[in-house]
This record gives structure tokens, sequence and C-alpha cells, in this order.
């Protein structure tokens, strides 16, 4: 009897153990028993069976400066992640997101085990800023699995074979998601609103947005005793954002399940969020948001010489417009946030031009092409089938 498909699946952060987590129940779907696996991930991919080495909490790094700061202990966790690949030899490496940790890991299981298969799913934003990145990609890995129907143009020049699966994020269903549910849990009444306030996945964003966020909540309190605040709190910094919310001066309710957090974005009147995954599914439950964002002082100024992109959000950039407000580094401060979301708060017109152009910019996204996990997968086996 022949031994099960191995894959090895390594995520570095809570949008990449979501992203593995989904291509895992996708090649369980269609190989049942036949497929194991093995690798790097957070509670997402656990419960698909990947038992990671570690906590990938350690490796949600912000900034260049924390990266370098970090640079032993990332250097110790990727010799953990190549050890585990010789010991389990599998037929093939998914490396997911997390540029600088996976990257890495890639150049390392070329050196150690030359034969393994290496895909990369989801590629280096080279079109925002950095576009040697590719070449650089293209002679670490097999393969790449890009979100972005623009970006196989940018990896096949350089000699990548890339192929289009879509943004798991537009296919995420919020069909069995309930606002209603949502209000019950926190006891809001029926002219009471829904605050959502996501502080981000990684430490360093929840450490640096801490103070203005506090200061932003506070002064929406402030003649406002129908509104509800609810904090989404993510798996990679779990007890970091409940001793935040802990100390706020007024009470919050956390959304810590997958079920809660998806009930709350169908729920929120107006989000304040850290840039990053959540704005995309922000904007499929129909919430309108304010998009925030702080780094370290030395790492702004960096990012600002090879940033080629005006906006951060990803439907922003495909609008080509601030659909949502994004208050960056100086502008990211109590007094600014709160305007910015008191104005959707107190405004429904706003609210809803808003929700309409983010939808637009979803459609131009590719919102609506089917489960990306799916066709992720069906690649995958189709660089194995000749094991």
């Amino acid at each position: 009897m022949s031994r099960p498909l191995t894959v090895m699946l390594v995520a570095g952060e809570a949008s990449g153990d979501t992203l593995g987590a989904g291509l895992a129940a996708a090649l369980k779907r269609r190989l049942g028993d036949g497929v194991r696996f093995v690798g790097v991930g957070g509670a997402k991919m656990a419960a698909q069976g990947v038992v990671s080495p570690f906590d990938i909490a350690e490796l949600s790094i912000l900034g260049f400066v924390d990266a370098f700061l970090a640079a032993p202990r990332v250097s110790r966790r990727i010799d953990q992640t190549v050890a585990l690949a010789r010991r389990e030899q599998p037929d093939v490496a998914v490396l997911i997101d997390s540029w600088g940790f996976t990257i890495r890991v890639a150049k390392a299981l070329r050196k150690a085990m030359p034969g393994l298969k290496l895909v990369k799913y989801v590629a280096p934003q080279v079109w925002a800023s950095r576009p040697k990145r590719a070449r650089v990609l293209a002679g670490a890995v097999d393969h790449l699995l890009a979100i972005h129907a623009f970006e196989p143009a940018w990896f096949e020049p350089e000699g990548l074979r890339t192929t289009f699966v879509g943004n798991p994020a537009l296919a995420i269903d919020f069909s069995s998601a309930d606002a209603g549910r949502l209000r019950a849990d926190i006891g809001a009444e029926s002219g009471d609103q829904v605050l959502l306030v996501l502080p981000g996945s990684r430490p360093g964003e929840v450490r640096r947005l801490a103070r203005p966020f506090e200061d932003a909540l506070r002064r929406l309190k402030q003649g406002r005793s129908d509104l509800k605040i609810v904090i989404a709190v993510a798996d990679t910094v779990s007890d970091q954002v409940r001793a935040w919310a802990a100390g706020l001066p007024f009470r919050t309710y956390l959304a810590e399940t997958e079920r809660q957090r998806r009930d709350a974005m169908k729920a929120a009147d107006a989000a304040l969020a850290c840039s990053g995954t959540a704005s995309t599914e922000l904007a499929l439950a129909g919430a309108p948001m304010v998009i925030a964002y702080r780094m370290g002082p030395l790492t702004y100024l960096i990012a600002k010489q090879l940033v080629t992109t005006r906006w951060v959000t990803l439907f922003n950039i495909a609008a080509r417009d601030f659909v949502a407000p994004e208050l960056i580094q100086a502008d990211c401060t109590g007094p600014r946030l709160a305007e910015a979301v008191a104005a959707r708060l107190d405004n429904p017109a706003l609210r809803a031009e808003q929700v309409r152009r983010q939808n637009e910019a979803l459609a131009l996204m590719g919102r609506g092409e089917g489960d990306p996990s799916e066709k992720a997968a069906e690649t995958v086996l189709g660089l194995v089938a000749g094991r």
C-alpha cells in the first residue's frame, strides 16, 4: 500500500494560517485519507492536522527594525522548519505569504532537499514595492500561486510558472453570519449602534495602535451612550488584545471565534480596522470602515522610499481611490480616527455610499469567481502527479 501524499504547509502569520487551512481542507476533499500534512501554522491549520513545532506568533514581525532584532530567533525557527522537512520527507512544500520568513525557508529547503517541489502561495507585492523580488522568488521556488489576476505578468517573464487562483478572502461566505445574533449576544437595543474594532493580528500592530485606538474610542463614547464597541480578537494576539481590552475605561465585547467575528462584521454600523486582510472581509460583509496603520519611524522612512502605490488597502488599490479613508503614521491619531469614524456613524447616506463603492471595488478584484482553495489544491496536485 502506497503511503499518503505528504504535503508540507508553512505559514508565518494569521492570514497565512487561514490560507493554509483552506488549502488543506480542499486537498482533504479530493484525497481523503490519501493525504497527510506537516508543517508550521496556527490554530486553523492545526484543526486540519498540521502540528506546528512552534507558535507562529513569534514570526508576526512588523518593520525592518523589529525584523533585525528578531533575526536570531527567526533563524532558529527556519532551522526547525528544515529539520521537520528532512524528518517527514514531504512530496511538496507550500510556503504561504510572510515573505521575509518563507523566502528564507525556501532557500534553505532548496539547499537541504534539492528534489523537493516548492510552491509559493501569495506573491510578494512587487507591483507596490521592490519589483526585484520577482527574480529572487523565481530563483527560489518551482511554482507560484497568485491571488491577483494581474500578477502572473510580473513573475512569468522571470521564468517562474504562475497560476492565478483568486483571492481566498473574496470567497468567504457570510450567508450564515447573523447580525441579530451578535446584537443579542451583546445586549444591543434596537437603536444602539455597533462599532467593530480590529486592532491587528501581529503583536507590533496591536502595540502601536493601542494608544490611538483607545483615544479614538474614548472620544466616540462621549455623548454616545448607545454605542456598543466590539473588539475582534485574532488568534495570534489573543492574550495581548484581551489585556488591552480589559484596561479600557468602558465596557467592550470580544469577538473571539470565527462565528463571532463574522457576525460582528455583519452587525457593524462602522469599523475601525488595522490595515490588512480583514479590510477585504469587512467589505464583503458590507461594513463601512476606516483603515489605520502605524509602524516604527525608521521602518516608515524606509517604506516611503520603496512603496510605489498611494494606497495600502487592496480594494482602494483596485479602485485607485480612497474608497475607505486610510489614516497612516502621523495621521493615525485619536482625534483623526474618531472624526472619520464619527462621520460614518452619524451619516447613514455616507455609510451607504461607501458600501456601494466597496462593492464596486470587490467586483474589480474578482468577487464571485469561486473558491481559490480548490484551484490551489488542483495546481498542487498537478505538480506532484508524477511522484
